[in-house]
């Protein structure tokens, strides 16, 4: 039943990706006056980030419940239009479905990879994984707050050794003395909260440029 039901999830998830790059394809191609969000369901769900930001030509390319293959399969659609900036979250669904920090962060480097050499002026923002919260109930949080914590180690030596801005959201969310997501910035302990979201725009303005 569990193998049955994972099928589906992912089949539907495969279906949504498929529809989100659909919609992409229709609107206005990517140029240099972009700045482009990438990643997963918390790119996506900020939904108008000019808006968020008070700025223009913010590009949201979120895909709900998008991992770091399907951000390297896309990666190219957004490098062709050579944008002024890509700011770069992905990898909480991979790290709560099992894959290890090392393994990630091996991925993200491909990832990071293809940015430099598809696009090599575009200004490059890697943000880390938000944290989450175990106390709230979801079952597939269980034993992930370390994990997490982990993997924006590895992500910030990673991006420190490469010339890499590293945008530490983390330390930002977490509440004092732990790696738990603050509880007033979530809906469930993964997803944000409209106080989250604030916070994650106050966050970021200093490295927008209008």
């Amino acid at each position: 039943m569990a193998l049955a039901w994972m099928t589906l999830f992912a089949c539907g998830q495969s279906n949504f990706y498929n529809e989100k790059l659909a919609e992409f394809a229709k609107m206005r191609p990517i140029d240099s006056t972009d700045v482009v969000m990438l990643g997963d369901d918390f790119i996506e769900y900020a939904g108008d980030w000019n808006v968020l930001l008070r700025a223009r030509h913010i590009r949201n390319r979120g895909i709900a419940g998008d991992n770091i293959e399907g951000v390297a399969r896309r990666v190219g659609s957004v490098t062709r239009g050579k944008p002024k900036a890509i700011f770069l979250m992905v990898g909480a669904h991979d790290l709560i479905g099992g894959k290890t920090p090392a393994e990630l962060l091996r991925q993200y480097e491909d990832v990071v990879r293809l940015i430099r050499r598809q696009s090599p002026r575009t200004q490059l923002f890697v943000e880390s994984v938000l944290p989450v919260n175990e106390t709230l109930g979801r079952e597939d949080l269980k034993d992930k707050t370390n994990i997490v914590a982990r993997f924006n180690r590895l992500l910030r030596h990673y991006c420190e050794r490469n010339g890499i801005t590293y945008i530490n959201l983390f330390r930002t969310f977490v509440r004092h003395g732990t790696y738990e997501l603050r509880r007033e910035l979530t809906q469930d302990g993964f997803a944000l909260s409209p106080f989250g979201y604030k916070l994650w725009a106050f966050a970021l303005n200093q490295y927008i440029a209008d």
